[in-house]
């Protein structure tokens, strides 16, 4: 409801010109006749019901129910400005101010990347790697958490995990710390700060996990989808050295340099990336000491994840 309030308050001008526009010429607008006008604004069907059921504060199946319902003038002005500003390419995500991630409903916001289904490989492999039954307490660090995903998940399917997200945004972490809330796991600690910055120094952890900014600041997907309205910062890392080949590689070069001073004998580290990076990937990896090493691929088929475990035999390269 809250997210509502939010897209109301932000088309206010729209509306008080579109309500009295709609009560003139549709003074009983049905659902498929809103539909109907998504459609023809090129908008997905998907992402269109998406948008009308967050108006209408109901479930999509029951538009396939109740496709004559009547709308309100008030709630087809607010999917018209809905339509309009995802027509503009405004991501879905943050016009609703939620995105579903690992069968869990998360608050998003402009602060920070929309959640989504690739990312779900790092909590599926967490999850595989750390023991499942045990009774003991587990550390877990998740290094750029944005939404707090990540953390959420693993805190939501295992109790004996205890976690600390981090993120070098404070709106970031606010909106981290209100979806810990929202989801009532309190086995998750927040701490600003740029990635291990943010850790006390001398904590060590079983497993740590990331989905760092990796793509290169000249890559073209920058400038299309969703990704045009996402945080930069979280999309491309600051490119170290101007001669760098590609700067997408900067942060998860950084993260796999420091995690040995972070990790337990025998811990793991497993990164998000992009599918042309894991070779580049494993190489670091190996070249700081890591075994155990290897890359998953996505629901595409394509280099997603890549991991290694840690024993405490790096010397220097």
């Amino acid at each position: 409801m809250a997210a509502l309030g939010e897209c109301k308050a932000r088309f206010a001008v729209f509306l008080s010109i579109h309500i009295d526009d709609a009560e003139k010429h549709m003074t009983k607008p049905s659902v498929q006749y809103a539909l109907n006008y998504a459609a023809d604004q090129g908008l997905d069907k998907a992402d269109a019901e998406i948008l009308l059921a967050h108006v209408l504060q109901c479930n999509r199946a029951r538009f396939f129910a109740f496709p004559e319902q009547i709308i309100s003038a008030e709630n087809y002005a607010a999917f018209y400005a809905l339509v309009d500003a995802r027509a503009r390419g405004e991501p879905v995500a943050y016009l609703t101010g939620q995105r579903e991630f690992y069968g869990l409903n998360f608050a998003v916001n402009a602060s920070v990347l929309i959640p989504r289904p690739e990312t779900e490989l790092l909590v599926e492999l967490a999850l595989k790697l750390l023991p499942s039954g045990a009774t003991e307490l587990f550390d877990v660090l998740d290094l750029g958490t944005g939404s707090g995903a990540i953390a959420c998940a693993l805190a939501h399917a295992r109790a004996s995990l205890r976690i600390l997200a981090t993120d070098q945004s404070s709106q970031a972490l606010a909106l981290a710390q209100q979806n810990a809330q929202n989801l009532a796991q309190n086995q998750i600690q927040f701490a600003l700060g740029s990635w291990f910055d943010a850790v006390p120094l001398g904590q060590k952890f079983d497993l740590i996990a990331s989905n760092p900014p990796y793509l290169d600041a000249e890559d073209p997907h920058l400038r299309a989808g969703d990704l045009r309205f996402e945080p930069v910062n979280a999309l491309t890392p600051a490119k170290v050295n101007p001669l760098d080949s590609d700067s997408g590689l900067t942060a998860l070069q950084h993260i796999i340099e420091r995690a040995p001073l972070h990790l337990k004998y025998g811990a793991w580290l497993l990164l998000e990336h992009g599918f042309s990076q894991a070779a580049a990937v494993r190489c670091c990896f190996e070249r700081y000491g890591f075994q155990e090493i290897a890359t998953l691929r996505d629901y595409s088929e394509l280099d997603r994840v890549s991991y290694g475990r840690f024993f405490g035999h790096f010397s220097g390269s």
